[in-house]
């Protein structure tokens, strides 16, 4: 779906694993392109998805996102509770070798995504404030007891929401669109990140909130934000940044209820 997810990398001339020398820093244009691929982004997101399930054991506190997830494995036939992030190992992992990319990882690409994820997120975050001014819902998800709570569920919905809506659904829908209903390219674009964007603003309803106007507006937007995201930057950036602006929010909102 991003830039570089239909074609593969130029083959690199060195061995395979990690790179860290001081002197091998990539081109930006290199990270960009890189930072896109499946296999950063496993790379990426798996710490999140393994300190998320640690976590949630002793706190739970699991996002509607894995619920769903969840309940569509089990009637698959595959109940557990490790059964979603699995999927997302098993997607990534497959999408990387049906694109046939080297199993090559840069240690300085993960650490770009992640300042890049923290960066990305400011944008949103203000944004959100704006629209707390007018005494708009400001979170993405629907708040629990505790700032500890809250933490635990930023790391799983960030993964498993992107996973859903952008990865899975915005490319259902590209398929549906291009290739069944036979749309030119930037109909089905623009349509793919409007029905994404309000079915994510809509699944926020589907626990104990009710429904408001200005909510959902504002979850809307912030859809559009990590669709455009996943369309020019690639799943693992987008995840993060869903990441860092929850826990953001959190953390604004503990500071403010001090």
């Amino acid at each position: 779906m991003s830039r570089t997810a239909s074609r593969p990398i130029d083959r690199p001339h060195h061995g395979s694993g990690a790179e860290a020398g001081p002197h091998d820093w990539p081109s930006l244009d290199g990270y960009l392109r890189r930072s896109e691929l499946p296999l950063h982004s496993l790379a990426f997101v798996l710490p999140v998805l393994v300190v998320f399930e640690l976590a949630s054991y002793f706190h739970r506190s699991d996002p509607i996102a894995f619920r769903l997830l969840q309940l569509f494995f089990r009637h698959l036939g595959a109940p557990g509770r490790f059964i979603p992030a699995l999927s997302v190992v098993v997607i990534l992992l497959s999408w990387h070798i049906v694109r046939r990319d080297p199993w090559r990882l840069r240690l300085q690409t993960l650490w770009g995504m992640l300042l890049e994820s923290w960066t990305l997120a400011l944008p949103l975050l203000v944004l959100g404030i704006s629209f707390a001014r007018w005494n708009i819902h400001v979170p993405l998800y629907g708040r629990l007891e505790s700032w500890r709570d809250d933490t635990i569920l930023s790391l799983g919905a960030g993964v498993y929401e992107e996973l859903v809506f952008r990865l899975i659904l915005m490319t259902l829908l590209m398929m549906l669109l291009s290739d069944v209903l036979r749309f030119s390219r930037w109909p089905a674009g623009v349509l793919m990140v409007l029905i994404s964007a309000v079915l994510f603003s809509l699944y926020h309803y589907l626990g104990n909130e009710a429904f408001q106007w200005r909510s959902f507006s504002f979850r809307t937007v912030a859809g559009v934000y990590f669709a455009g995201l996943f369309l020019t930057r690639g799943f693992g950036i987008t995840a993060g940044c869903h990441v860092c602006y929850d826990i953001l929010i959190v953390a604004v909102q503990a500071w403010l209820s001090r």
